[in-house]
């Protein structure tokens, strides 16, 4: 049993000992009844010492658990609460606290896909549950697409990175006709706007498959597993969103973004290798040094009217060419109009 349930057993034996106006307890008896209570949660014999249980008071009229329990020793030997009505399940909480769990409990909960949290949800329920009967007005809310596809592989594939386990992977990519094997050597599990990719080791490079795309995943037993060593903050260091060259260099990226909306790109960078090379009234100039990929394209597409691409050329070119190709979906004719 881990040292914190140890404690936090310990913890409401004492309390309960403490709160009984029925009973006088001494140092040897609040030994004995922590004892008993870990023989009876482990099944086994568990000897509790007297440091153990002077640090466990000491720690209870301590600020360090937010306890400051009234715990005094009368006639020189018995042990007890100065408030009757004290208990540490009676904390009060103030509305920062509320506010502080709440937020805490938003943010637990978008991790309910993944195995270690599972046996949480009941807990996060009833923290929810408890606080929103006080405050029931949350305050953060993260973006979560509950509909998306793929989320049921993050639990065996969570497993196999931590445990290091081999896959089969029976894989469709938007561009194939039909499904293809991959065997692959998990690594990390990475999510990008709001998708999931795994980030795995396979033919002697590094592939990105999306979740969504999987149809099915199988353990390979007698497969040695190969650790990369992975290192995420390199292996993305130079991109932006989850699509990696392993031959392609960063280049030097030049946009504009118009005068109305540079505060926002100056204050949520694109990347963190983001320069300011100009600023006049009419807007301000940028410079990132990123490979050249369909995440920075979709970025800058996404921007509109609002931003100019001014260097690489061949980007800018590419930046232009999806724009036309958008302006001609307007300029044709609507097929339902017609009739």
């Amino acid at each position: 049993m881990s040292s914190n349930k140890n404690a936090l057993i310990r913890y409401k034996t004492l309390d309960k000992c403490l709160k009984n106006k029925y009973r006088k307890y001494t140092l040897e008896d609040l030994i004995d009844e922590c004892s008993e209570a870990l023989f009876e949660f482990e099944g086994k014999e568990s000897f509790v010492s007297k440091r153990t249980i002077q640090l466990d008071l000491q720690n209870m009229r301590s600020e360090k658990f937010g306890y400051e329990a009234p715990i005094e020793v009368y006639e020189k030997r018995y042990y007890r609460y100065s408030d009757p009505e004290y208990s540490i399940h009676n904390i009060s909480v103030n509305e920062s606290d509320l506010k502080a769990m709440n937020n805490a409990v938003q943010i637990l909960k978008q991790f309910k896909d993944f195995s270690m949290f599972k046996e949480m949800n009941g807990v996060i329920q009833k923290l929810e549950d408890s606080i929103h009967a006080r405050s029931p007005k949350s305050i953060i809310h993260l973006d979560k697409n509950e509909k998306l596809k793929g989320l049921e592989h993050i639990d065996i594939l969570y497993e196999a990175i931590l445990n290091k386990r081999v896959l089969n992977i029976v894989y469709k990519s938007f561009k194939a006709k039909e499904s293809d094997c991959y065997i692959v050597h998990p690594q990390l599990l990475k999510e990008y706007n709001n998708r999931w990719f795994l980030i795995c080791w396979c033919k002697n490079k590094m592939y990105t498959l999306a979740l969504d795309r999987i149809e099915t995943i199988a353990v390979e037993e007698k497969i040695n597993y190969i650790d990369k060593d992975f290192d995420s903050d390199r292996y993305f260091g130079e991109v932006i969103g989850v699509t990696v060259s392993e031959t392609q260099r960063p280049q030097n990226v030049l946009f504009k973004i118009n005068a109305k909306h540079a505060p926002y790109v100056t204050t949520k960078p694109f990347h963190h290798s983001q320069e300011i090379m100009a600023e006049d009234e009419s807007g301000t100039t940028f410079k990132i040094c990123v490979q050249l990929n369909f995440e920075l394209e979709r970025m800058i597409l996404g921007l509109g009217e609002f931003i100019t691409v001014l260097n690489p050329e061949k980007l800018r070119n590419r930046i232009e060419k999806s724009l036309q190709e958008a302006c001609r979906n307007y300029h044709r004719e609507d097929p339902e109009k017609q009739g």
